[in-house]
C-alpha cells in the first residue's frame, strides 16, 4: 500500500513520480516494467522508490487506482430511484472512454486491459445491484474494452450495447 510518506510528499516531487510511473507501466506490462526507469526518470533514489511503494505491483495499483479515481470522478454514478435506464449506462460508457481518451491515463488504461487486466484485483461492488444492473454493468466494461483496444468500432459497439440494454429493459416492463 502506498505510504503516506508518498501522500505527504510536495505536489512537484509526487507529480514527477506519478509521471514516471505512468510512463513505465503504459509502455510495459506489470511483468516486464522495473524500478529503475521509473527511479531515473523520477529523479529519486531506488531506496525513496521502497520507501514510498511495497514493489512494482503496489506502486501499478496506486497509479491504476489515481487513474480510474480521475477518469471515473467525471461520470455519474447511480440511477435515480433505482429505475433501469438503457440511456444511463450508454451515456456512462461514453464519457468514461472519452474521458479516458483525453487524459493523460489513455495509455495505460490500454496496457491495463491487453496486458494486465488479469493481474490486479478490480474490485467491483456488485452483489447489491440487480440482475438488469449486474448484466448492464458487465456489459458496459466488456464494450469499454473493446472500445479501447478498437476506436474505430466505437459507434457499432455502442449501438449495440443500447439494442441489449433496451431489450433487457422490454423484458420486465
Amino acid at each position: 500500500m502506498v505510504s503516506t510518506t508518498f501522500l505527504n510528499l510536495n505536489n512537484e516531487k509526487k507529480t514527477r513520480i506519478q509521471k514516471a510511473l505512468i510512463d513505465e507501466f503504459s509502455s510495459k506490462p506489470l511483468a516486464e516494467a522495473e524500478v529503475a526507469p521509473i527511479v531515473k526518470q523520477a529523479g529519486i533514489a531506488r531506496g525513496a522508490f521502497y520507501k514510498y511503494f511495497d514493489d512494482l505491483r503496489d506502486a501499478y495499483q496506486y497509479i491504476y487506482g489515481l487513474a480510474m479515481k480521475s477518469i471515473h470522478g467525471r461520470i455519474d454514478r447511480e440511477v435515480a430511484d433505482n429505475r433501469f435506464e438503457p440511456d444511463f449506462y450508454v451515456n456512462q460508457v461514453t464519457s468514461f472512454v472519452d474521458g479516458v481518451c483525453q487524459s493523460d491515463y489513455r495509455n495505460l488504461v490500454k496496457m491495463h486491459l491487453r496486458r494486465n487486466e488479469s493481474l490486479i484485483d478490480d474490485q467491483f461492488d456488485d452483489v447489491h445491484l440487480q440482475g438488469r444492473q449486474w448484466a448492464a454493468m458487465v456489459l458496459s466494461h466488456q464494450v469499454i474494452k473493446q472500445i479501447l483496444l478498437n476506436p474505430k468500432e466505437k459507434d457499432v459497439l455502442v449501438k449495440r450495447l443500447q439494442d441489449v440494454l433496451t431489450q433487457l429493459a422490454r423484458e420486465r416492463s
